[in-house]
């Protein structure tokens, strides 16, 4: 009984589809030969999602990191204190919480976290110095910060707009314990996103503007009082 042996061959192509092709040698006419055409991989970045889509690409700087390994717990409270401020500030903070000069305050992971004195600066008693998760979140802001200067973006004018910490798969690992028992030992890595965009300017309102604001928070006695000074004043 004689089998048809085939021989899969992959060779990359810039075609979008995938072709198979079969041939037949001269040589063995039992022989099949299968080249399977597949697509290059492809390099464009621009089809990776980010979970702002309203901030407009074009003036803002980009940075992501997947599967790290690090807490997500800790990196998700250190990315939250950090939020909305502006790139210099949040440079020089991350630095400080490697140094222990400031604290990062846990408010939602915060499951059996000590007390810190220095929490208190942000209305927070419960807080923690989690060393590695600042040193991912610095690298992935200096990346960032390199991407924006790359599109001529005012980097010293830049604030952090967007950050957000997702859960990574688990990674399995098992401990052995005693009386012959199996328990698990996982990590819990995390992805790591976020948009750095220049902050708007900032313009004072009129002194008129600011005056007829406050008398809309004034009761008619307050009112009457203020009218009878500016008679009397005048």
């Amino acid at each position: 009984m004689n089998l048809r042996r085939h021989q899969l061959q992959y060779c990359d192509c810039d075609s979008s589809t995938v072709a198979t092709l079969t041939t037949t040698t001269t040589a063995n006419p039992s022989h099949h030969e299968t080249i399977i055409a597949r697509p290059k991989p492809s390099t464009n970045f621009e089809n990776v999602r980010y979970a702002a889509t309203h901030i407009e690409p074009a003036k803002s700087a980009r940075s992501r990191g997947s599967y790290l390994r690090v807490s997500y717990k800790n990196t998700r409270e250190t990315a939250q204190a950090i939020n909305g401020w502006k790139l210099t500030r949040a440079l020089a903070y991350l630095e400080n919480v490697k140094t222990k000069t400031e604290v990062v305050p846990f408010r939602r992971y915060a499951g059996g976290t000590g007390r810190a004195s220095q929490g208190k600066q942000f209305g927070a008693t419960r807080a923690r110095w989690p060393i590695k998760s600042a040193e991912f979140l610095l690298s992935l802001l200096k990346n960032a910060e390199a991407n924006a200067d790359t599109k001529g973006l005012d980097t010293s004018n830049l604030i952090v707009k967007h950050i957000q910490v997702n859960q990574a798969p688990k990674q399995r690992r098992r401990t052995y314990r005693a009386h012959g028992r199996i328990n698990p030992y996982m990590s819990n890595p995390c992805h790591i996103e976020m948009i750095l965009t220049e902050g708007q300017e900032v313009v004072q309102k009129a002194p008129e503007v600011v005056a007829r604001q406050e008398g809309l928070h004034l009761s008619s006695r307050q009112r009457g009082a203020r009218r009878t000074r500016a008679i009397t004043s005048s």
